[in-house]
């Protein structure tokens, strides 16, 4: 990540100056409302927005958007909390309630696409953090990205838990009659005093699975990323069965299993939560990671087989997504991570 390009540029005097994010020149603000109480946003202006991803970090995607950094979803697992220490914050609360936001990135996005150096390579989002978490709301910046992909017919992809993705139908309806558009949703579960525990700021899983069958609807084809898979939380034969079933209900295009990894930030973050509400099962955590971020080969394997064998019970994939891109993309290979490697965002 090109955490260099987070700078503001400010013109005093007719001369242009980059200062540190965080200098007093930066814009900071609150809102004192119930769904914005005790979060502060840092108002920068980004000098790049679409990133190349490192080959090394195994993701199915080379290029990224993000316009926030730091998530008010509050996962207790998200991978990404370690990325705000870069940023001087750490990776607990300040992750949580300490958002920076790209304010110029939709006249970026656009900038940048018309390049001649650019030769319309796919990008995803909600790769780091989500593009759609309540921050959105307020400062509403993917209109104006997803307006700037649709008129440059550049194929993208979204991973998502936000449900305000949905204001965006129509936009992205619109890019999808005239390039590749790919979406997802993130459920790793669908019980709900689980959700509440892990997932604090997101919208409820029965809602997620709404939006994948509004998404579908209208023929932008949305699967579901099953993630995380929580060891002896929601591994059982049971909450997957449970999950796999309402998944295909909601018309999902493909669901994706993943089981939690624990990467240093998230790591420390999440065990800490384990110790206080489960402590009985900190022992056997520390068994599946004690060597590493992942749990043994053997058991991710043991729970992808058993997904994907509930998947093909469940008829996941069956019902096709309107719309004439939509329906031919059916008969490509969908966008999903591999089973085995990394997780994307918000996990």
């Amino acid at each position: 990540m090109r955490w260099d390009g987070l700078r503001l540029e400010t013109d005093e005097g007719g001369q242009s100056e980059t200062t540190p994010l965080f200098a007093r020149s930066a814009v900071t603000r609150t809102f004192d409302t119930p769904e914005f109480r005790g979060v502060t946003f840092y108002e920068i202006h980004a000098r790049s927005i679409v990133n190349r991803v490192p080959a090394a970090s195994r993701v199915p995607f080379e290029w990224t958007v993000n316009p926030y950094r730091g998530c008010t979803h509050a996962c207790t697992y998200c991978f990404a909390r370690r990325t705000h220490e870069y940023l001087d914050l750490d990776s607990g609360r300040d992750f949580d309630s300490k958002i920076v936001v790209k304010v110029n990135a939709p006249d970026l996005v656009r900038r940048e696409l018309a390049a001649p150096r650019w030769r319309g390579q796919p990008i995803a989002m909600g790769t780091n953090v989500d593009c759609y978490q309540r921050a959105e709301g307020r400062y509403r910046l993917m209109p104006g990205i997803l307006g700037a992909l649709r008129d440059a017919r550049n194929p993208f992809s979204i991973l998502t838990k936000g449900s305000l993705i949905l204001r965006d139908l129509d936009l992205l309806a619109e890019a999808a009659e005239v390039t590749d558009v790919s979406t997802a949703v993130s459920i790793g579960f669908t019980d709900e005093s689980l959700w509440r525990a892990v997932e604090p700021g997101t919208p409820a899983p029965r809602k997620r699975l709404e939006v994948c069958a509004a998404l579908n609807e209208r023929g932008v084809a949305c699967g579901v990323l099953m993630a995380p898979i929580l060891p002896y939380l929601s591994d059982s034969p049971r909450a997957l069965e449970t999950t796999v079933r309402r998944i295909a209900e909601a018309g999902a295009t493909h669901v994706t299993p993943i089981v939690l990894h624990l990467r240093p930030g998230a790591r420390e973050w999440f065990m800490a939560w384990l110790s206080r509400e489960h402590p009985r099962l900190v022992p056997r955590y520390l068994e599946l990671y004690g060597r590493g971020a992942y749990a043994p080969r053997a058991y991710q394997e043991r729970i992808g087989e058993t997904v994907r064998a509930l998947a093909r019970e469940h008829g996941v994939g069956r019902s096709a997504p309107r719309g004439a891109r939509a329906a031919r993309r059916l008969g490509e290979r969908p966008v999903r991570p591999p089973a085995a490697a990394e997780q994307l965002t918000l996990l």
